[in-house]
């Protein structure tokens, strides 16, 4: 019997090509409370609900990119003696919050919208577009800052799609104080509330789901095990592949351990350096760990070998 971890091309740290965001997520932080205040000033000076919503999303953004910050910050720890994989899942669990919190807002704005809607009450349109405005380009600026690493890292691409998310509800904030201002409709206001609700849920979704998937020890979205089942069982000398577990170790790296039954020992070492390139290169799998069994005896009951 033969046992291997294989951490091949991790010279380089466990950021695996993620640059860090240290800087970056301070910047979205300082960028996006300035302007959280800003818009609560102007929201309460021109009685505006879908102004004050926006800074309430905005707000939680801002919970939401210190929360990924920390995460990311956390991940970058060295493993100790309690903790042997280190910090890395914290990256998993502030993208896991990040959706949570974004929920609680869409249920603020939307009770709020919803009494408004009975009650609709003047707003200043000018002051609302100029506002929304603003906010149209510094959300922009903030999403362009994680475009980069957006589909390597379920945690930077929290933060990237709560500003991609801003930037089009600020530009739709802007369009409806037009239209209040051309045509004094003024129940608009807690309706784009609604849509600004809808939108946000919309996003939040997919990083929800994605983000308990990965708590829960889920394989992660892109990998096929039944493909990794099959490359594994085609090996030359390997008569069966099981106990196969895939998980993910953080938001940027993939974890993986099976058996394969391999009567013959020659050549061990050579199959195991081979399965972890592949598995690196192919499927993005970077901690790899290998049993090989001599006999379909070591099977554990129930399972085909």
């Amino acid at each position: 019997m033969a046992h291997s971890h294989d951490h091949h091309g991790h010279g380089h740290g466990h950021s695996h090509g993620v640059r860090n965001y240290n800087r970056t997520f301070a910047l979205a932080v300082f960028l996006n409370i300035g302007f959280v205040i800003v818009e609560v000033v102007f929201g309460v000076m021109a009685d505006s609900l879908a102004l004050l919503a926006d800074a309430g999303h905005n707000l939680s953004d801002v919970l939401g990119l210190v929360l990924a910050w920390g995460a990311s910050y956390l991940a970058e720890r060295e493993a100790s003696r309690w903790r042997t994989y280190g910090l890395r899942k914290s990256t998993i669990l502030a993208a896991l919050f990040n959706a949570l919190i974004l929920l609680a807002a869409i249920g603020g704005i939307t009770w709020e919208a919803i009494n408004r809607l009975g009650n609709p009450t003047e707003v200043a349109g000018m002051t609302v577009a100029l506002v929304a405005g603003a906010g149209v380009v510094i959300n922009a600026a903030t999403m362009m800052l994680f475009i980069a690493d957006r589909k390597q890292d379920l945690n930077i691409r929290g933060a990237f799609l709560h500003m991609a998310a801003d930037a089009g509800i600020s530009l739709g904030v802007v369009v409806t104080a037009i239209i209040i201002m051309l045509t004094g409709a003024q129940w608009l206001d807690p309706v784009i509330s609604l849509a600004i609700a809808a939108a946000i849920f919309v996003g939040t979704w997919s990083l929800l789901r994605d983000s308990l998937d990965l708590a829960m020890d889920a394989v992660p979205r892109g990998i096929d095990p039944q493909e990794i089942r099959d490359y594994l069982r085609e090996l030359p000398g390997i008569e069966e592949a099981h106990d196969l577990h895939i998980w993910g170790l953080s938001t940027t790296e993939t974890a993986l351990t099976v058996h394969l039954v391999k009567p013959d020992s020659r050549h061990d070492d050579a199959l195991i350096e081979e399965v972890s390139w592949v598995l690196k290169e192919r499927f993005r799998i970077t901690h790899v760990t290998l049993q090989l069994e001599r006999s379909r005896k070591l099977c554990p009951s129930g399972v085909a070998c």
